[in-house]
This record gives structure tokens, sequence and C-alpha cells, in this order.
């Protein structure tokens, strides 16, 4: 089964690298928003950018958190953390700075996002697992990540339908 998934990341920085994992069609995921699209909604303000996060997360039942150099700590990526969990969507992180760019360049490893995320006394990060592709002499990151994601989502969900 294809499951459907929200892609969370910063737009901003990593769009590039992002749409390389969104386009490998191992998991049905939302549309890319174009620049334009997503200035009319920010222009909104933030009740339209919540609207906005809410309606493209309905029907999802993952949550994909592509991690880059700077997704840690931003607002919009935390309420799309705290939304999936609420909404008990299954939930994964995957570091993106190994990906190239448009200009064939890596970046740096940012932090994870769930280590600021508390459920009462538990940090997010205990629970959501995180995966780090490296490249090796026979697979490049893109391929470990097309290779695994599915399994990968599949393990999020059965994670998270272990907590109320």
């Amino acid at each position: 089964m294809t499951r459907k998934a929200f892609y969370s990341f910063h737009y901003e920085a990593d769009a590039w690298r992002a749409s390389q994992v969104r386009n490998m069609g191992v998991v049905d995921g939302n549309m890319p928003v174009h620049d334009n699209k997503w200035e009319e909604v920010k222009r909104g303000g933030d009740d339209a950018i919540k609207r906005w996060i809410d309606n493209e997360m309905k029907g999802r039942s993952v949550t994909i958190v592509l991690i880059g150099s700077a997704t840690a700590r931003r607002k919009w990526i935390d309420y799309e953390i705290c939304k999936s969990w609420k909404d008990r969507k299954g939930m994964l992180g995957i570091y993106i700075h190994n990906l190239q760019d448009h200009e064939r360049k890596t970046s740096l490893k940012g932090s994870n996002p769930f280590d600021s995320i508390n459920l009462g006394t538990t940090l997010l990060s205990r629970i959501i697992k995180v995966y780090d592709p490296q490249p090796t002499y026979n697979m490049s990151v893109y391929s470990q990540i097309r290779n695994s994601l599915p399994q990968w989502v599949e393990d999020a969900i059965h994670v998270r339908n272990q907590y109320q």
C-alpha cells in the first residue's frame, strides 16, 4: 500500500533537496507549493498559514520531516510536528544535508528538530526515529533514501500506534 505523506521542511533552505525526496515516487506526498502561492499564504498571517498546513495534512498517514542545516526550532516546523503528533500521524525524520542541491553541493548537518519538543517529561526525539543516510562506495544517499523510505514509513506508523 502506498502511504500518503506530509513533508515538513525549511522551504527557503531545502526546497531543492526536499523535491528530490518528494519526487522519488515511493510515498505519495503533498504537491510542492510554488513560491508565489507560498508568499500569498504568508501574507494572510499566522492563521492563514495554520489553515494551509492543516488542510495539507488532511488525509496523510505520516509526516516526514526533511532535516537540513536550519530546520530545527523553526516555528512552522515545530507546529507541523506537534500537529502531526496530536493527529496521531506516523512521524520520522531524514537528514538531507548529504543530498546535493542544484549546484551539486551538500550542506552542514542540522540539529534534530525533535530534540526541542517535549511530551510531558519525554523528548519527542526519544520516540521518533531520525535517519542519517551517508554516501557509500556502492550506494548514493538518494538511493538509500529511495530504497528505505517505504519501510521507514511503515515503522513510523507502527511506533505512533504504540502511543496514546
